[in-house]
């Protein structure tokens, strides 16, 4: 796991904020929106995490190399829990958004906490998407 972060680390500094820029295609081979099936929020005293669950055709647009950026499935993600527009939540969800399929493929949720704190993309990618500690035990 360190090793494939050091190597997303190391894609983030070659490529830039440049390939993070949505793009909007009409490309019928990329998968069509829903992107997110469901969203959920989970308690461990007083933490709170928000588990964000992909459709398959998030999980197969959802690359660094992607020409559909997160704005979309980030709009799910409102549409079904509004009170997911917390600081540092979007940034969580985009870096889930780039990577989670890359560094843990098929993992059932994309899980993000409003206690973490707000970092920079490259912070935050080194955090493997979980600045200021490991994912949450809950």
């Amino acid at each position: 796991m360190r090793a494939l972060r050091t190597l997303v680390v190391a894609a983030v500094g070659t490529l830039g904020a440049v390939a993070f820029a949505p793009v909007a295609s009409a490309d019928p081979a990329v998968p069509a929106p829903p992107y997110i099936d469901d969203v959920e929020w989970a308690k461990w005293g007083d933490l709170s995490s928000l588990r964000v669950y992909p459709t398959e055709a998030g999980r197969e647009t959802a690359t660094l190399g992607s020409p559909v950026g997160p704005d979309a499935a980030w709009a799910e993600v409102l549409a079904i829990s509004p009170d997911a527009d917390l600081p540092g939540m979007r940034a969580q969800f985009e870096c889930h958004w780039y990577y989670a399929e890359f560094i843990e493929p098929g993992k059932s949720s994309w899980n993000l906490e409003p206690w973490r704190p707000e970092v920079d993309f490259d912070a935050m990618v080194a955090a493997g998407c979980n600045p200021g500690g490991t994912e949450e035990p809950f």
